[in-house]
């Protein structure tokens, strides 16, 4: 089965997690699968004790750090429990009632790269939990997951607005060729206008590209903008997002085009740090 994977932590931020959560979930009819992924817990007992330490008081202070690590082991995976659980209240009440529950332990990346069989969609915080109190800063496992999982990713401001419209990074690489078949055919998306906006030279080789993606998303029954600019690309899609008031960003991953080799990167991580609004990840 393919799932909408919401992923959560303890961070405050989770309520818009779930949100758009819930949102994709009734735009694509897909149930939801909660996951909570517990971090490897990690001691430096060994290193830290002094060699000066007798023996005895040694092998006494290593027992002792066994037993709180084990405790705060055990307080982690209730905690988990608890966060899914007011996770999958919060979804119910939002309509979606076909959740599922899942916490494992190890990297976010490893679990969703593990899942990805049912993963159809992947919905993260832009800010962890341990960037939470930190407006310019992205959860530090972000790029890991970007670069990793080969599942759409939808990454997630602090507050839900319901996306009404969206735009595509477009370069005419084979990438974001298939974005604009997706968005074309995707209930994601149904009903929205979308601009296909490209950040390079104004050529009739790039306009022709442009039409082809206008022809695409128009015989999929969307209202179509398509624009090419030059300049800084970062600087020119927050722009162009922010004159026409765009609700949802949607870019490819990886190549050699400049958007592509922007996306990961200081330059993402520098876009992503100031998005204010959802950005899909596409592979």
């Amino acid at each position: 089965m393919s799932y909408v994977v919401s992923c959560i932590d303890g961070a405050s931020r989770n309520t818009a997690v779930c949100e758009y959560s819930a949102w994709a979930a009734k735009q694509l009819a897909a149930p939801v699968m909660l996951l909570h992924v517990l971090d490897e817990l990690k001691t430096q007992a060994e290193t830290e004790l002094s060699g000066n330490i007798g023996l005895g008081t040694r092998e006494h202070l290593l027992e002792q750090l066994a037993e709180l690590d084990a405790q705060r082991a055990k307080v982690a995976l209730e905690h988990g429990h608890v966060l899914l659980q007011l996770a999958d209240e919060k979804l119910k009440k939002l309509g979606v009632s076909d959740v599922t529950q899942r916490q494992r332990h190890g990297e976010l990346a490893e679990n969703l790269l593990a899942l990805e069989g049912d993963v159809r969609l992947a919905v993260l915080g832009l800010h962890g939990e341990a960037s939470a109190n930190q407006l310019h800063q992205v959860g530090s496992q972000l790029e890991t997951v970007i670069r990793t999982v080969h599942r759409p990713l939808l990454l997630t401001p602090d507050t839900f607005n319901e996306p009404r419209s969206a735009m595509l990074a477009f370069d005419g690489s084979k990438t974001t060729e298939k974005g604009v078949e997706m968005l074309a055919q995707s209930p994601l998306f149904k009903g929205m206008p979308v601009h296909v906006v490209m950040v390079d030279a104004d050529t009739a080789n790039n306009w022709e590209k442009l039409k082809w993606a206008e022809k695409v998303l128009s015989e999929g029954g969307h209202k179509v903008h398509v624009a090419l600019r030059a300049g800084d690309v970062e600087a020119t899609l927050h722009q162009y997002q922010t004159e026409h008031n765009i609700d949802l960003m949607v870019m490819g991953a990886f190549g050699h085009s400049r958007i592509r080799q922007f996306l990961v990167g200081s330059t993402t991580m520098a876009m992503l740090k100031e998005s204010r609004t959802p950005t899909l990840v596409l592979r």
